[in-house]
């Protein structure tokens, strides 16, 4: 009779990550890919917040999943949410119901933890994960224009690079950004490192210019009055968050400003971005949008967060960053 277990390590661990490896290692060689999972759980956000488990039939593995736990707010009202990821099903097991009996159990444990709420994002579609009750919130990523100075130079702006200092500050912009939606999660500072770790370590893990994060503050008064995180590939770009004091996002527009006017002879970077509804800087102008790949899928485990499942774009805060 197949059940749920515990995955963390050893070597049932070992064997996920190897079944894992092929779709899942973004050019990680494997030992790499290993170390790129270990560290993770290894932050003091991921040893309490990630956990990996397997449902076994006696010493045969048949599917595994990640399980997030995460603090959120609904409606103004405090949730616990439980985030499903890595879904994967052994091939030799496929279509005999091993995934979906494997969520139906891992949901139930993340139930009796205290979870109200379940969240996903789907890399196949809205389809099957909604015949096990998950309901799609379609989001949307926007490509974005950094209007540049006629006198082709960097605004005067005191930027620098992020540092873990800097992340008490950070959890306070994005308290206040969050506060008018119907559903963010609660990002404290150990959210937010565990965040910046696991982008900074697929980068540095990766072969060489294949990726890059930055990481920049605006200052004021020697504390951050706003900051960028950037996901860099090639000439493009993926704003994973950012934040200001500024209700209008002004200093993050001149971020950029001065981001992009570092290389005066370069191209401009192809700039994407999913931003939180109102949150616009005064620098850049939209001038694309489509539907993000990943599709994010919610599923009440309460009736208090029923209202999850009415959710749209607008009514949300979260950043690219905080995807899993």
């Amino acid at each position: 009779m197949a059940e749920l277990v515990p995955a963390d390590e050893g070597p049932l661990l070992d064997q996920i990550l190897r079944s894992t490896y092929e779709i899942w290692s973004d050019g990680l060689r494997f030992e790499t890919y290993q170390r790129f999972y270990y560290a993770q759980r290894s932050t003091a956000w991921g040893r309490t917040h990630l956990h990996r488990f397997a449902l076994v039939d006696g010493d045969r593995l048949l599917a595994s999943a990640k399980l997030y736990t995460f603090e959120a707010v609904l409606d103004g009202e405090p949730i616990r949410v439980a985030g499903v990821g890595a879904v994967f099903t052994e091939p030799a097991h496929r279509s005999h119901g091993a995934a979906p009996q494997l969520i139906e159990l891992l949901l139930a444990r993340a139930q009796a933890d205290g979870s109200q709420l379940a969240l996903l994002f789907s890399e196949i579609g809205a389809g099957y994960y909604e015949r096990l009750g998950f309901t799609p919130i379609a989001t949307t990523n926007r490509v974005l224009r950094v209007t540049e100075s006629t006198r082709n130079g960097a605004p005067m702006t005191m930027v620098r690079g992020g540092e873990w200092r800097d992340l008490q500050a950070i959890a306070a912009m994005g308290a206040v950004r969050a506060a008018s939606a119907r559903f963010h999660l609660t990002r404290d500072e150990d959210a937010i490192r565990h965040a910046i770790t696991k982008k900074r370590l697929l980068a540095g893990l990766g072969p060489a210019g294949a990726r890059e994060l930055q990481f920049f503050i605006a200052e004021e008064g020697m504390t951050a009055a706003a900051y960028v995180v950037i996901g860099v590939k090639g000439n493009a770009w993926t704003i994973e968050e950012c934040g200001d004091r500024d209700p209008t996002g002004a200093r993050v527009g001149a971020l950029l400003q001065a981001l992009v006017a570092r290389e005066p002879a370069m191209p401009r970077p192809a700039i994407t971005a999913w931003l939180p509804s109102g949150f616009l800087p005064p620098q850049v102008t939209v001038i694309g949008e489509e539907a993000s790949a990943d599709v994010m899928m919610l599923r009440p485990l309460s009736a208090s967060a029923d209202a999850a499942i009415r959710l749209r774009d607008a009514d949300l805060s979260y950043w690219t960053i905080d995807r899993f």
